[in-house]
């Protein structure tokens, strides 16, 4: 798989949700990573999803939920992994829905031996799962990552790496983490932090270009993601992400031309 832009953000009505449908090809993107929102209409009626939107490429490269993982969030996994097989789905992006206050080095242990074996349901169902890490989630901190994916009895469980969560978590060195994590990277949700607040790509305080470079180094090659919150306009939103990922990526290529 060659590297892919993909483009996510949250809708408000039906009305943005079809101009997301309808124009993220058309400004340039491969794909659309689907907010819950954006696919729960469609979960007991996958051949509607289809018949509407199906013939567009790429639109479910992923598909983000957003749960826990008792027996009723296990059963809404598993549920997601037969709707996301039958809508042609990549991936399944989990952020684990419950506070990191309470949470236990144990506690996480646990939750990579529950996720391993949903990783393997979901590869059954030609899936992968992917966790997203979440500030005041579970993985959080820069130790839970190491306790999280050292825990993994098998590779069945992916990273997403958010950005902006990480520098409001706290984790300034992204760079080390990509590196660090390299093996279990199997997506990228971009996005820009300032001031307590989501920002378009550009217009933060995050520096990029070790992130790039650190992309770069690792040799990736799958899906980079927008993942645009900030509140902005849809259109605009999508035209200036997609000017920033790239040229971040040819200057991480080619740093003399800074």
């Amino acid at each position: 798989m060659s590297l892919k832009f993909a483009f996510s953000r949250p809708t408000q009505s039906d009305e943005e949700t079809g101009l997301l449908f309808r124009e993220y090809r058309t400004a340039g993107y491969a794909g659309l990573q689907l907010k819950m929102g954006q696919y729960a209409p469609y979960l007991q009626e996958p051949e509607r999803f289809m018949e509407e939107w199906g013939s567009l490429p790429g639109i479910t490269s992923a598909l983000i939920a957003g749960c826990g993982l008792d027996d009723d969030g296990r059963s809404s996994l598993e549920s997601l992994f037969d709707f996301g097989k039958r809508i042609g789905a990549e991936r399944i992006i989990i952020c684990h829905g419950i506070s990191r206050k309470h949470v236990t080095h144990d506690d996480i242990r646990g939750y990579a031996d529950v996720l391993s074996e949903l990783g393997k349901a979901a590869e059954q169902q030609g899936l992968a799962l992917s966790l997203h890490h979440h500030f005041d989630q579970p993985v959080m901190y820069r130790e839970d990552f190491d306790l999280f994916f050292g825990s993994l009895k098998e590779p069945t469980v992916g990273l997403t790496v958010d950005t902006a969560h990480l520098v409001k978590s706290g984790i300034s060195d992204i760079a080390e983490l990509i590196t660090s994590f390299a093996p279990f990277i199997d997506n990228f949700h971009m996005k820009d932090y300032a001031g307590g607040n989501w920002r378009v790509l550009g217009e933060g305080e995050i520096d990029f270009e070790p992130i790039f470079r650190a992309i770069r180094s690792i040799g990736y090659d799958g899906w980079i993601s927008a993942d645009e919150e900030s509140g902005g306009d849809i259109r605009e939103g999508m035209r200036q992400c997609l000017d920033f990922l790239k040229s971040g990526l040819q200057l991480a290529d080619n740093p003399d031309k800074k």
